[in-house]
Order: C-alpha cells, then structure tokens, then sequence
C-alpha cells in the first residue's frame, strides 16, 4: 500500500533533525499543535519554556555545543513578538536559527482579525530572510532556510506557518542542496598577502565570531605559532587561542582599561591580520584603529565588509579557515625584535588583578580557581561581563558566551540552561547582575523540570551599576538606576534549586563545592556594594 504523503509539518522537521537538530524550545499554542507533534515524530526533543525570548536564549546555547541550528518555536501573535529581540540577537551575534510561528491562514485572514498580523513583515528586518510556508514548496523552503541560516555569517531565518498548511500533504519534492566546498581565494589574489607575512618583522593577530570554533581555534593557533605573533580575540572568540598560550593577549572590545595597553601595541604591528574578525562586538574605540597606509592589513572574513569600522590592505572573502592556512608562510617567523608583547601582556595581567577586598574581581577569580578547565560560562550584559571577559582565561572555543554584538540583558541564565541541555555531563556556570537575572526567573522553573544542575552566580548590588557608572560619569543625578534588594538565593530556593548567598571568599568557595556536587540546579548570590566595579575595567 502506498504511503501517504508526508505533512508540510513533518517536512519540516524531518529536514531539520536531518540537519542535527535534536532539541525545540517555545512555547506553543493552538495554531502550532501540528508543527508540535511532527518535532516529536521527528526525534526533535521539545523543552517549554515560560517566555519565547528566554527559549530562544537556550536554542542558541544548544547551537553552541552541538553546531546545529537553534529552533525557536513560537505561536501567533503575542508568541511571535516575545521572541522578536532574541531573533535580532541572533541576527548580529550570528546565531542560526530557524524561527517557526504559527499564523492564521490567509483566506481567514481576510474575514478575520483576532490576533493578524503581517508577522513575515514583523521579522523581514531582522532575519536573514522570512517566508510563508506551502505544502507543494515545503521541501525547498526548509532547505533553503537551513543553507540560508548556516552559510557566510549565521543568522535566522523564519518561517510563518498558516495553520491548514502545517496538515496539508507536502505534494511537492525537494533535493537537498549539497554543502558547499570551502571557498578559497585564487593563489594570485593570494600572493602579496602571502609575500607580506612572510616578511613580517611584528605581525599581530585579531581574531573574531568567523573562527569561533574547534577548527578556527586550530588555523589561529597555527597562524601565531608560525607568524609568533600575538593574539587578541573579541570577547565572544575568547579561547580561539588558549588564554594561558604565551601568545594570547586575551579578549578586547569594551575596556578602556584594555584598550590603553593594546592600541599602542596594534599601532607597532607593520601586519595585522584579520581571521575572521567581525566587529560587530566592538566599541567605538575600535574604528579604525590601524592604518592601511602606514601598515599591512589583511582582512579574512566570511562576508564583505559593509561596515566600514575599519578598512584593509588586503580583503578576502571566503572561509577564513581555509583562507589562513593558504597564505601562511611555511618557514616560522622570529618574532617581534623586542619584548613589546612580553610587556603588553604583563600589563594586561596586572590591570585585572583582583584587590585584595572583596568585590566582583575577587569573586571572579575564585571562580576561576574553583571550577574545572572545561567549564561552560555564560555572562549576562553588564558592568560584570567587561570585567569577566578580561580576566577569565578561556582555554578552548565558546567556552564563553555571551550577547556580544546585541548587549542585550536577560541571556545568560537561559543561554546556559541551553548549553547544559546539550552537555548534559559538562559544569555550566552563567553570570548575571541582579537586574538582569530578575528578568528570566520564570525559567528556573524550566530547569527544575528539566533537572538540570547548572549554577547560576548572580552578582548582587541592587542597580543598574553599567549606567550608574557612566550617569555619575556624566555628573547627572542618580535616576532611575538602582532598585530594591531581592532575595535572590530565595528564588533558586522557591524554584526547587538550592540557594546560596555570600559575602566573602570562604563563603564563595563553599558555595561553589556544593553546587558542583548537587543534582538540581544552584543560585549563587555574590553580594557586592554599590560602585564596586570603579575603575575595574
């Protein structure tokens, strides 16, 4: 007996369990039951969550373990638009995503106006591309936003699915497309690049979100070794090249206490390549901070530079993986002549050095000396992140991470609540300050449910202490920045985890051993007093 065709729905996901998606995070409704049930039939695990914007937080921190597309789903209307602000994070953090919403179907749609919207023109903006799904295009559509979502910079792609539609028998076919080869520039185009490290007497290394990975931390590691030239990663690359390599000079972009040390270091470099280097996490202090007519810039990304933050020598377009291990030299380099590197890192190790007080410095480096090599962390938007992209030694790739080119607050405790999902045998640690972690509780819920034991430390100070920052730098009035003190160990507590609150290193260390042992998940209150990050970064 012939099979019946499959649902549009089951396309779907049978295309994106073929694409390594395992886990769906959301919340459904009515309008996306179908799409619901063919993730199941799929082997497509779904976790619900209490609000769209943390599931979308946790899809991508599965993407961040597994490389697969993270799987938003959401239902009509107010569904849809919870999830808007983490669809753009995931658009300039590039992150891909496949964005499934239920929508109602377009011949009702004209008798009918509960909960219609033009949702497509909702998310045109701030995804890759946006499509209305069809039973006879179903095949194409899903391949199309898989390839769409994966190639050059990721990002997401949505696709609004009427109710009718998700039922309906995908009457069309589709042939998946194969995965592209590396692209690679041409050996001429590559030569005078190639001829430049070569001769390269200070050759300096700015690492980015396109290398992010086991084989970019590869061809990176390979380039400083062989050029000896030292490397500076973004914040969310931080780990490309271990952070204890004596070539590393760690993460930059948000820092003026950084920044000071490395400029004058970048502005010595006679080459400064570029692998995979996007500035979308940086600051304005990082315009133009070279000079192609004074110094040879070579730029290798995964997409053109439209941005204009800074120009090149020399730009590729193209794998930057491949692209890097073309041009090397096959000779290793001497290195720089004198010991400008040496002193730059040395000073670097000095500027975030914790006090001997407690604060959130000393807090982070017992951290650092009570968790495991290969923990995961996650860091919130805040004064707390620059301070713990600084000093936290990264030793492998994404190992950190964090809303870098979105600074958006509330990401942490759901981005690691996605990475413990998926390495459910690995310590998972998120940082957040109190506002921002006040602004996901609900989901704690979703990780009692899912028993999870990740450990949340929340950094308690009872304000906005980033703005505060810069309102008293401004000499305005204190406005609308601090608030009132929350029992945050509580809430782990009344939640079903267990909950610490500390106020001293002892306490912090004990904290942290216990919350290492247990089997449910831990809060972690770090109390700090106002005006604690000062001068830190």
């Amino acid at each position: 007996m012939k099979e019946p065709p499959m649902r549009a729905a089951d396309v779907i996901a049978q295309r994106l369990y073929a694409a390594g998606c395992r886990y769906a995070f959301g919340m459904p409704g009515g309008e996306v039951l179908t799409l619901l049930d063919a993730l199941d039939k799929a082997g497509i695990t779904f976790i619900l969550c209490r609000h769209e914007n943390a599931a979308g937080f946790m899809a991508e921190g599965v993407y961040h373990r597994t490389g697969a597309p993270g799987i938003l789903l959401a239902t009509v209307g107010p569904g849809a638009l919870n999830g808007i602000n983490v669809v753009e994070n995931a658009r300039q953090d590039r992150v891909p995503m496949i964005v499934l919403t239920g929508c109602v179907d377009a011949d009702q749609a004209q008798t009918y106006t509960h909960q219609v919207l033009d949702q497509p023109q909702v998310f045109r903006a701030i995804t890759k591309a946006t499509v209305t799904l069809t039973a006879g295009a179903a095949h194409v559509t899903i391949d199309k936003a898989v390839g769409i979502a994966t190639e050059g910079r990721p990002g997401p792609v949505h696709i609004d699915v009427p109710i009718s539609v998700a039922d309906a028998p995908a009457t069309g076919s589709g042939i998946l497309r194969p995965d592209a080869l590396p692209m690679v520039p041409a050996d001429a185009a590559l030569q005078e690049a190639r001829t430049a490290l070569a001769h390269a007497k200070r050759p300096l290394i700015v690492a980015g979100l396109d290398v992010a990975s086991d084989a970019g931390a590869a061809i990176v590691t390979r380039a400083a070794e062989t050029l000896q030239a030292p490397v500076i990663t973004t914040y969310k690359a931080k780990g490309t090249l271990a952070e204890d390599h004596p070539l590393s000079l760690g993460g930059a972009g948000l820092s003026p206490k950084a920044d000071t040390i490395l400029m004058p270091l970048i502005a010595q470099a006679d080459v400064v390549v570029l692998i995979g280097y996007d500035p979308i996490e940086m600051r304005p202090g990082w315009q133009n901070p070279w000079d192609p007519a004074t110094q040879t810039v070579i730029d290798i990304t995964a997409a053109p530079n439209h941005h204009y933050m800074h120009h090149a020598t020399h730009n590729f377009v193209g794998d930057p993986v491949a692209t890097t291990a073309a041009m090397l030299p096959d000779t290793a380099l001497s290195g720089w002549p004198d010991d400008a590197v040496t002193q730059a890192k040395s000073a670097l190790t000095q500027a975030f050095s914790p006090r001997d007080d407690w604060g959130p410095a000393r807090a982070i480096a017992i951290c650092q000396d009570a968790l495991p090599d290969d923990v995961l962390l996650t860091a919130d938007s805040g004064a707390h992140r620059i301070l713990l992209s600084q000093m936290w030694q990264a030793k492998y790739p994404k190992t950190l991470t964090q809303s870098s080119g979105f600074c958006t607050m509330g990401c942490a405790v759901p981005l690691a609540m996605g990475a413990q999902i998926a390495a459910p045998d690995r310590t998972v640690v998120s940082f957040s300050g109190d506002a921002g972690f006040l602004m996901c509780v609900g989901d704690l819920a979703t990780a009692a449910e899912n028993k999870l034991a990740t450990i949340f430390v929340v950094f308690v100070d009872a304000s906005l202490a980033l703005i505060e920052l810069k309102q008293r730098g401004r000499q305005l009035k204190n406005t609308g920045v601090d608030f009132a003190r929350s029992d945050v160990a509580a809430i782990g507590r009344a939640f079903g985890g267990d909950g610490y609150t500390v106020d001293n290193a002892n306490d912090l260390r004990a904290a942290l051993a216990q919350a290492q042992a247990s089997d449910r998940f831990s809060v972690i209150a770090v109390e700090i007093d106002k005006g604690a990050y000062d001068g830190a970064f």
